[in-house]
């Protein structure tokens, strides 16, 4: 059986400091140790136990290393043991005087030589005492010695004036320590090659546009880039004047990628940003071709552009498929990455057989239309009749057999499913010819042959299309017509619901809301010598709906006045 807190009841809890802490650690110590401190306890008070030293600095916003640092100061005081930093794992010991373990704490007498020196540095100031606690600790933390540690402070201070904050030395500080510059002669070096290379690192910020002065830490990143990466400082300089807004930490990342794909010369630089730039515009032309705004274009690069390009596709080919999703009206980035995507698989690379893939869609959109329009559909060609032709054409069945199939369908309330039913039983018949779909009994109409006889009532749906398109159009033009033409359409679908799930309530509303519309609707008409009805297709055959055929037979509506 185990009993814990939930975490409602933890965040409501509370966390107690001893007070020997706070009156025998805190005054000297920084507020980072003083904070690494305090949340350590709270964990302890939460019974956290899977904490990486990770996740403490990112809770505390203290850096990793700041973090360690912290830790090891308040072991040496004996307030804590660090059994392990990976996994991290500490004990919390009792800080009253009265235990075993004795504060170590630094004694200011062995310092106070140092301490004389560095106040003369800054004399505009007194230093407290928790930034003499913060030298000493580093001292003794990192075995930098007294004079080299007044050198450093020097340099600091010389750099950013008397007010210089112990922050920043201690940073310093702790970068020379991590290499291994801890005396005074390593540190007179440091400083030496420090002034020696000011120059460079100063055209180096100049280049970059960025207006401060070259600070010692500059150079472990300028030794960096000459004998680790081999660049040389006029190639150096040259990266930097390519960036916007740079700065040492971006200029470290540019040169890294540059190193990573081994370009070392001006030349070689050049000709990677040249092509990087290139497809940067390329995006922009795409975005141009989609008629789109992407407000940061590096995400389109990374996520679209350069994808397509490592496909083998060319910038003028992307350019023309952008193009081609703007004129159908599919003008998305996603979009069109289904379609390279889809056109890489069919293997059309290259700008000749994309042109004529596309070409081939047209061609058998403008078919598919005939069909639709043979069939009395009104309505644009999508993806579903796009498949179903290409199934009846894997069926042997030509363009004429699949028009004669669309001419039996009009008229049914589903025509293209008919269509595919009436395909599905000719095939099974064996029937793959007009001659064979037409009866011996069929009426006689006249010396017409079969594509005269086609036209003339593909004359007539025309015709009783058009009229409709024109009658719907010049009701769209009416002042408050659309908005209820377009609820009208709508509430079909929500009548279809209603009685699907039988709320007669909701049914009756809608039926009224209807009527009331349609009431509306025909006022609104009236004036134009127009009916609601006026507005869909109305054929001259009822039989046939000007198709010409009744099932597989020639209506006898074709010798009438239409």
């Amino acid at each position: 059986m185990a009993f814990t807190f939930g975490k409602e009841f933890t965040a409501s809890a509370f966390t107690d400091v001893e007070n020997s802490f706070i009156k025998e650690y805190l005054p000297s110590a920084s507020g980072d140790a003083v904070k690494v401190y305090l949340y350590g306890l709270y964990l302890c008070r939460a019974g956290e136990t899977d904490v990486s030293v990770e996740d403490f600095a990112a809770k505390t916003g203290v850096a990793v290393d700041t973090v360690l640092d912290c830790l090891k100061y308040w072991e040496e005081f004996g307030l804590i043991s660090v059994l392990s930093t990976s996994p991290l794992s500490v004990v919390y010991l009792p800080s009253n005087t009265f235990t075993s373990y004795k504060p170590r704490k630094i004694k200011a007498e062995k310092y106070t030589d140092f301490s004389k020196s560095v106040q003369a540095i800054l004399p505009s100031r007194m230093i407290s005492t928790g930034e003499y606690t913060e030298y000493f600790n580093i001292m003794e933390t990192y075995g930098i010695l007294p004079d080299a540690m007044i050198l450093i402070i020097k340099y600091c201070a010389d750099l950013k004036g008397p007010s210089v904050r112990y922050q920043y030395v201690s940073a310093v500080a702790k970068n020379f320590a991590k290499d291994g510059v801890t005396t005074v002669e390593q540190v007179e070096r440091r400083l030496s090659s420090y002034v020696l290379f000011t120059g460079a690192i100063a055209r180096i910020l100049k280049a970059m546009g960025v207006k401060r002065q070259p600070e010692v830490e500059d150079l472990s990143f300028l030794k960096k880039w000459t004998e680790e990466m081999n660049f040389e400082p006029e190639v150096i300089e040259f990266a930097a004047g390519k960036l916007k807004h740079g700065s040492i930490e971006k200029l470290d990342a540019f040169l890294l990628e540059l190193y990573s794909i081994k370009s070392f010369s001006k030349g070689e630089i050049a000709d990677y940003l040249g092509k990087k730039q290139a497809i940067y515009d390329l995006a922009v032309k795409i975005n141009r071709a989609l008629s789109v705004y992407t407000e940061v274009m590096d995400t389109v690069v990374d996520t679209y552009t350069k994808k397509w390009l490592s496909f083998g596709f060319t910038g003028e080919t992307l350019v023309f498929i952008a193009g081609y999703c703007f004129k159908t009206g599919k003008n998305t980035l996603q979009y069109m990455d289904e379609l390279v995507c889809g056109l890489r698989e069919r293997g059309f690379i290259d700008l000749s057989s994309v042109s004529d893939y596309f070409e081939s869609v047209k061609k058998t959109d403008e078919f598919i239309s005939k069909v639709l329009l043979t069939a009395g559909v009104n309505r644009r060609p999508n993806a579903w009749d796009r498949n179903n032709v290409a199934t009846w054409k894997s069926w042997n069945f030509s363009e004429e057999m699949i028009l004669e199939a669309a001419k039996t369908a009009a008229g049914k309330s589903s025509p293209i499913p008919y269509m595919h039913g009436v395909l599905s039983n000719w095939k099974r018949d064996g029937v793959f010819t007009l001659s064979a779909v037409s009866g011996k009994d069929e009426p006689k109409t006249s010396a017409l042959t079969q594509e005269e006889y086609n036209l003339e009532y593909e004359r007539r749906r025309n015709k009783a299309v058009s009229r409709a398109q024109k009658n719907f159009d010049k009701a769209m033009g009416i002042d408050g017509f659309a908005e209820i033409y377009g609820r009208l359409n709508s509430i079909e679908k929500d009548l279809a619901f209603a009685e699907m799930g039988k709320n007669e309530e909701l049914l009756s509303s809608l039926k009224a809301e209807k009527e009331k519309l349609t009431i509306a609707a025909e006022n609104l008409l009236k004036p134009f010598s127009i009916t609601l009805a006026d507005l869909s297709v109305k054929y001259a055959c009822d039989k046939c709906n000007d198709t010409g055929y009744v099932g597989s037979k020639r209506c006898d509506c074709f010798n009438k006045k239409v």
